[in-house]
């Protein structure tokens, strides 16, 4: 028979480790939002992206949530003229990353959100494993 509680927490703990690593794709993307290519007419970075997948656990009896991929976004740069810039090419063009910091914000709000609501169930179901030891001694 699958234990309920133990069960939960691995959901939540799965949960956990998949906004963790949304978030810190997020803060990267974020923190690389203006970075320029080294050279004239490098390509500059290059937003990531992460996807999640289901998979069943035997031993829990549930189904938990991991990392897929984490890969890179294909959407054109955009491409601004700045002539003196060292990253600009020969016509003065410098391609700037992919990464719309507002779509950024509000993903990292998402991530954030999702995963207060994980830690959230850890906390009430550790509390209801408290309580049911309490029980047993009582």
């Amino acid at each position: 028979m699958i234990d309920p509680l133990q069960a939960s927490l691995s959901i939540a703990s799965s949960g956990l480790e998949a906004q963790s690593a949304r978030i810190r794709v997020v803060s990267e993307n974020m923190a690389n939002s203006e970075s320029t290519g080294a050279t004239a007419g490098a390509a500059p970075y290059a937003r990531k992206t992460i996807t999640f997948e289901g998979e069943m656990s035997r031993a829990v009896g549930a189904e938990l949530v991991k990392v897929k991929n984490i890969g890179t976004d294909r959407t054109p740069f955009r491409i601004e003229h700045d002539p003196g810039n060292p990253a600009a090419d020969q016509n003065g063009d410098v391609k700037l990353p992919n990464v719309n910091v507002l779509v950024e914000m509000a993903d990292m709000r998402e991530a954030n959100r999702s995963y207060e609501a994980n830690l959230q169930i850890l906390k009430q179901t550790q509390g209801l494993v408290s309580m049911t030891i309490d029980l047993l001694k009582g």
